[in-house]
């Protein structure tokens, strides 16, 4: 192996695409200045424990060493969002609070959504704001961000954890096959779920099945409204994406839902969000709302954010 070779899934930036990402970056600082998100730095290392909270999936994909200053379990930041969490426990803020930040990550394993194991992750978090305001803005935050690197057409799909939730809430599942069943819908596996339905007699089963599947316009939210008229924080849900919709500043983007759509990080509580585009074969930024993540650090808070890679989408040959 020739010593200059990288390691698999570990890239880098050099002259002509370096600039272009430098050049957007100070560009989207400016415009998450301009509307009030403060930028942070985290630290590429930190305490293990304060890196991976609840999600297993963070877990799975963190570098981990121990340190030899200290004794301790240390790891490399696989995702922004815990430190977020962090930083604003810290800060003890009673009222709300916007952050950005555009820093390198790495991850032991390339999943769906970063393109390798060494993404610049940019995003912009909102904390202690309960009303759906603060999905609206952070989602309008997203799309202007990707306005500003000139992607486009955008089609915005939305969809709300809490209906799964209350689904699996209703069924009275014990852990091991709610998380079963969990993965099996971050996979949308139709043949999976089957399997799983027919092995598991739930009294839900046939909303399950359907709930998979409920994607695409407006009338995807009176179909799930009606199916889910017995679930009253399902219908609550339902109602989020309705008003959510409704108050979006978003002529240029075309608007869809997608009721079964789970994120691989299980932090996610509510409404969560993801943009694409004709032009890419995935998620171009994604995010959600996270309430109750910083109850690790003592203070449980409402927040909503997202992220995408701006290595990736900064470089002139992948737009």
């Amino acid at each position: 192996m020739s010593a200059w070779q990288l390691p698999e899934g570990i890239d880098e930036l050099t002259g002509d695409g370096a600039l272009a990402f430098e050049l957007v970056r100070r560009q989207l600082l400016d415009l998450y200045k301009e509307k009030g998100f403060g930028l942070v730095i985290p630290p590429m290392v930190e305490n293990v424990e304060s890196l991976l909270l609840t999600s297993d999936s963070v877990n799975q994909k963190t570098f981990k060493f121990l340190d030899p200053a200290s004794g301790k379990m240390l790891g490399v930041h696989a995702d922004i969002t815990p430190q977020i969490a962090r930083i604003d426990a810290k800060n003890n803020n009673s009222k709300s609070a916007k952050y950005c930040y555009v820093n390198s990550i790495l991850q032991t394993k390339a999943d769906d959504f970063y393109a390798s194991r060494s993404p610049i992750q940019a995003g912009a978090e909102l904390y202690g704001t309960e009303d759906i305001s603060a999905d609206v803005e952070v989602i309008e935050l997203m799309l202007a961000s990707l306005k500003l690197l000139e992607i486009s057409p955008i089609v915005l799909s939305l969809g709300n954890i809490a209906i799964f939730d209350a689904l699996i809430e209703d069924e009275l599942l014990v852990e091991e096959l709610a998380l079963t069943l969990r993965h099996i819908f971050v996979k949308r596996s139709i043949p999976d779920l089957t399997v799983f339905l027919n092995t598991n007699k739930l009294k839900n089963a046939d909303k399950f099945s359907a709930l998979m599947q409920l994607e695409g316009d407006a009338s995807v939210l009176e179909a799930a409204s009606a199916l889910f008229k017995n679930l009253p924080k399902a219908q609550a849900a339902i109602q989020d994406l309705t008003n959510i919709s409704a108050q979006l500043n978003a002529a240029e983007v075309k608007v869809v839902f997608d009721l079964g759509e789970l994120k691989t990080y299980e932090y996610h509580t509510g409404v969560i969000f993801s943009a694409y585009s004709e032009n890419y074969s995935k998620a171009l930024a994604q995010g959600g709302r996270y309430n109750g993540l910083s109850a690790s650090f003592g203070q449980s808070r409402a927040a909503t954010g997202f992220s995408f890679d701006l290595k990736f989408l900064s470089q002139s040959e992948n737009n």
